[in-house]
Formats: structure tokens, C-alpha cells, sequence
């Protein structure tokens, strides 16, 4: 199984979903880390990355439009971790069986051992609402 830690440094854990500069990638077998990777996040348009900022519709239109890429992207995750994230995010996670997490632990390899041992506090109240 593989999970993506959003990070900007790959040792923190991003405050921020869409914002974070990238996703560690860990794979985990027979609850061991066998592999870590970096993706840069070039997915989503609220990134470091993209240069431009853009406005976005946050109504109901378009309601899938917007994350498509990173829903994509992190398609082989079975879990996301990051410290916030829109509630459409979580929710369109959701809908393609990635889980979402949203923790109050800030260091990544803490994170991903909190998690292989099923300890990794999930808060989605902490979401934000945009």
C-alpha cells in the first residue's frame, strides 16, 4: 500500500492540502516503510509550483473539474495526510477510496509510523470550509 504525506520539506507536514509544495510518498508493506519517494505537487493550481494564483468558483459548478488532476496523481494512495484541506477535497478523496486524513502530528515519519500502527488522530472538523 502506498500513502501521500503532504509536505513542503518532506519533514513537516503542510498546514495546507492544495498549498503544499509536494507529497511524500511512502510504500508500506507487512507494516514496514520499504520505499519513500517526493512528487512535487505540479497538480493542483493553489500550488508553490504553478507561479499563478488563480480565483476559483467555489460553488457547487464544476464541483470535480478542479481536483481531477490531483485526484489523478495520488490515484495509487490508499491515504493522504496533511494538517488541513477543503472540505471538496476531502469529500472527492473520499469518493475515489483515497482516505483522508487530517492530523494534528507535524513530522512526517511520525505521521506515516502513527498510521501503520493505527494511531494517527483524524480530525476532519479541522477542515476549512473554502
Amino acid at each position: 500500500m502506498k500513502i501521500a504525506v503532504a509536505s513542503n520539506d518532506q519533514s513537516l507536514i503542510s498546514a495546507h492540502f492544495g498549498r503544499t509544495r509536494g507529497f511524500v510518498i511512502a510504500e508500506i508493506q507487512n507494516n514496514k516503510v520499504i520505499n519513500k519517494e517526493f512528487r512535487d505537487n505540479t497538480f493542483t493550481e493553489h500550488s508553490h509550483h504553478s507561479g499563478v494564483h488563480h480565483q476559483h468558483d467555489h460553488g457547487d459548478g464544476g464541483h470535480n473539474h478542479s481536483h481531477e488532476n490531483i485526484l489523478n496523481a495520488l490515484r495509487d494512495c490508499e491515504a493522504v495526510i496533511s494538517n488541513g484541506m477543503g472540505r471538496r477535497i476531502y469529500d472527492d478523496l473520499l469518493s475515489v477510496n483515497i482516505k483522508p486524513y487530517i492530523t494534528t502530528e507535524r513530522n512526517v515519519d511520525n505521521a506515516i509510523e502513527l498510521f501503520i500502527n493505527n494511531k494517527l488522530d483524524d480530525n476532519p472538523n479541522l477542515g476549512c470550509r473554502h
